[in-house]
């Protein structure tokens, strides 16, 4: 792999067994191998049942040309019974003896193959918990929550990817102290298509306080196609743990891609009366693409700079028309602590993380509440569900002591 090129599929568990004779069909299968990132074993003149592997391969492709000898074999999941030209009833006949899972003719069903070695390369498990975090309004703070809600994760000792979908934001890296930090960037993934191995992705991603973060570099690439995004996001949850988004407040196509695989949104809002009428329509936008949209509201820095104006948060909610998920105060030190390189939530006592680690104590399966989160923990539903992910209803994240939470321009 090179420093410009974006990652294949990783190799953690061996590559498939390919059992054929026939050359052509055998080229056919090793290119679809490669092109998920595997690099298989190949046997050739396979007695009955004496195949090298048969039992501890991931996956085994028997070619049509073989099968007749395999029959004998032990049965096992994960076979995949290939054949070049046209189907026919010997095909099926031959799949039911082997025990195949599937029966495929090529060249139809290349990318169903490609995606099979892959998972069977990389394992197959539930998918990230994955929270996309979007700003109400300019200056909300959603980057800065983005960034202590993936910190939070990584913490608890999750798997965790922080995603940064907002090309005019400044950059991830920059936020949590990394810019200088080797890895790639947006700009190499730009030309991802199909499939990108989850680990392979990980590999390549700067890691920073205990997680990777796919950021933007400092050049002028504004704009990712949307295919990239999909492949990317679908790397990225598919080894399970948290994912965090970080999304822009106008949505354009790879926007919008990101959002589909995101199981609850949090929209950061201020509770000021025009903040609340630039959070109503940006809800209305999320909305169309992701149904669970929640608020998390932001307090003010403190009564004698107009916080007196603002609307509690459960009216807020109420204005906006969707769930209150949890409420951050003012977070004074944050702005001193971010210019020294500390990040987002590094206070232990601030009430960046007791949200942090409140939130994911609830929706993070097998999580329990940290000693950190304190009396500001979680209610019993700080999300919504979408496609198996956190869980519904309940009472709110609250953070911070005395009117003092977290949050800040970001």
């Amino acid at each position: 792999m090179t420093p410009d090129q974006p990652p294949g599929p990783a190799e953690g568990r061996g590559g498939p067994l390919v059992v054929t004779e026939d050359e052509e069909l055998l080229d056919d299968v090793l290119r679809l191998c490669a092109a998920a990132g595997a690099t298989p074993e190949v046997a050739h003149g396979v007695a009955r049942g004496r195949s090298p592997g048969w039992a501890s391969a991931p996956l085994v492709i028997v070619g049509a040309d073989c099968a007749p000898r395999l029959c004998g074999a032990g049965r096992r999941d994960g076979v995949v019974l290939v054949a070049r030209g046209a189907d026919d009833r010997q095909l099926w006949r031959l799949a039911v003896a082997l025990g195949a899972e599937r029966v495929l003719v090529l060249p139809g069903g290349e990318s169903w193959l490609v995606d099979r070695v892959a998972d069977a390369v990389e394992g197959v498990g539930p998918a990230a918990v994955t929270v996309g975090v979007i700003g109400g309004s300019g200056g909300a703070g959603a980057s800065t929550l983005a960034c202590a809600l993936a910190l939070a994760a990584a913490r608890a000792g999750r798997r965790t990817v922080l995603v940064d979908a907002d090309p005019l934001g400044g950059g991830l890296d920059v936020l949590l102290g990394g810019e200088k930090e080797e890895g790639l960037r947006w700009p190499a993934f730009a030309e991802s298509r199909g499939r990108v191995g989850g680990g392979a992705l990980e590999e390549a991603l700067p890691r920073l306080h205990s997680l990777r973060v796919l950021s933007w570099d400092r050049g002028d690439t504004v704009a990712i196609p949307p295919q990239a995004m999909r492949a990317v996001m679908a790397a990225a949850r598919r080894r399970g743990g948290a994912v965090v988004v970080d999304l822009p407040r106008r949505l354009d196509e790879a926007a919008v891609e990101a959002l589909a695989q995101v199981d609850v949104g949090l929209l950061v809002v201020p509770t000021g009366l025009r903040a609340l009428a630039a959070a109503r329509r940006v809800a209305a936008l999320v909305r169309t693409v992701l149904p669970d949209v929640r608020v998390v509201t932001r307090a003010g820095p403190g009564p004698d700079t107009g916080r007196a104006a603002e609307l509690a948060p459960e009216e807020a909610a109420r204005l906006l028309g969707l769930p209150l998920a949890g409420e951050l105060g003012w977070e004074t030190g944050l702005p001193g602590e971010l210019a020294r390189g500390a990040p987002p939530g590094a206070n232990a006592r601030g009430p960046l993380r007791h949200f942090g680690t409140a939130f994911w104590g609830r929706v993070l399966p097998g999580s329990v509440g940290a000693e950190d989160a304190g009396s500001g923990g979680a209610g019993p539903g700080a999300a919504g569900s979408r496609g198996g992910g956190p869980e519904a209803g309940g009472r709110r994240v609250r953070s911070g002591e005395g009117g003092r939470g977290g949050s800040s321009e970001g």
